[in-house]
């Protein structure tokens, strides 16, 4: 099988448990898009978050971020952007008040959200070690609902923070009851991501892939969390890494090393090094 594109999560895939991104790493991206191969990012950050990203790894291309809400290269001219409307962020918002909870609104040029107190310090430090770039404005405010009734916001993506998991089972409970147009995504016992409806990381790779000519078999996708698990079924090679839960590697077609031992540079050079160039099968009629 032709391969055309490569689609990889950031947290956990790319990123070693530190952080950062290894000279391999950095190196099998740019080898494969030599090859090329169209390589695009598809996370639940926000996109300056993202794009920072794909600088370092020299990735030029559109990438999907906000959990698949916003798809875009240059942040003023997206190709792709789905928002959740304001009215509807204001009542979700007054709901989620009723809970020890941290809301953030992630806009793409900047987020908002309420300073309820977090406990949990793994939460807290989920919360605050965001990983966006310094440009990217963190608003802190004591009301988050009293904030939208001046100013309303409508953004990509809302990520709510709970102290306790029986919260965000209560809540996540009612809100898919209360709200028709909305898509929730449970990350973890205390995160939900929420979205505005038909929104989620496999639509937006595959409004991207529809762009570029490309089919669903001809992508191999890299991810090591189970909201990666729609794009790993629905690719033409899904890749769990060695860190990944057991499902997502139940699910996928391949498993490669973890995110600390250089996962997805050893699954780029045992699968990629045998494919042609793309401009060479093109230049053979092997592909149009």
């Amino acid at each position: 099988m032709i391969y055309r594109l490569l689609a990889l999560n950031i947290d956990g895939t790319l990123l070693q448990t530190n952080g950062r991104i290894t000279k391999s790493t950095k190196e099998a991206i740019e080898y494969v898009q030599q090859k090329g191969i169209y390589v695009t990012l598809v996370t639940s950050r926000s996109f300056p978050s993202a794009k920072k990203v794909a600088k370092a790894l020299k990735v030029g291309s559109h990438i999907v971020t906000h959990q698949g809400a916003l798809i875009a290269n240059d942040i003023e001219k997206p190709i792709y952007v789905n928002r959740i409307a304001e009215e509807l962020t204001y009542d979700i918002v007054r709901f989620l008040e009723g809970f020890i909870c941290q809301v953030r609104l992630v806009h793409e040029k900047f987020s908002l959200a309420n300073k309820s107190k977090l406990n949990h310090n793994m939460l807290a430090k989920t919360v605050l070690s965001s990983g966006d770039p310094v440009f990217y404005s963190h608003q802190f405010v004591d009301v988050l609902s009293e904030v939208l009734l001046e100013e309303p916001v409508s953004p990509p993506k809302m990520e709510v923070y709970f102290e306790e998991k029986r919260d965000l089972l209560d809540a996540k409970e009612v809100l898919e009851k209360m709200f028709d147009s909305i898509n929730i995504v449970q990350i973890n016992e205390f995160r939900l991501e929420i979205l505005p409806t038909g929104v989620s990381k496999l639509h937006g790779l595959l409004y991207l892939a529809e762009k570029l000519g490309i089919k669903q078999k001809e992508m191999v996708v890299i991810g090591n969390a189970m909201d990666d698990l729609e794009i790993i079924e629905a690719a033409g090679l899904g890749v769990a890494m060695g860190n990944a839960p057991n499902d997502l590697k139940i699910a996928a077609d391949w498993v490669t090393r973890s995110n600390n031992q250089d996962g997805v540079a050893y699954m780029v050079k045992e699968h990629f090094r045998k494919q042609q160039p793309i401009e060479f099968l093109r230049k053979m009629n092997i592909i149009k």
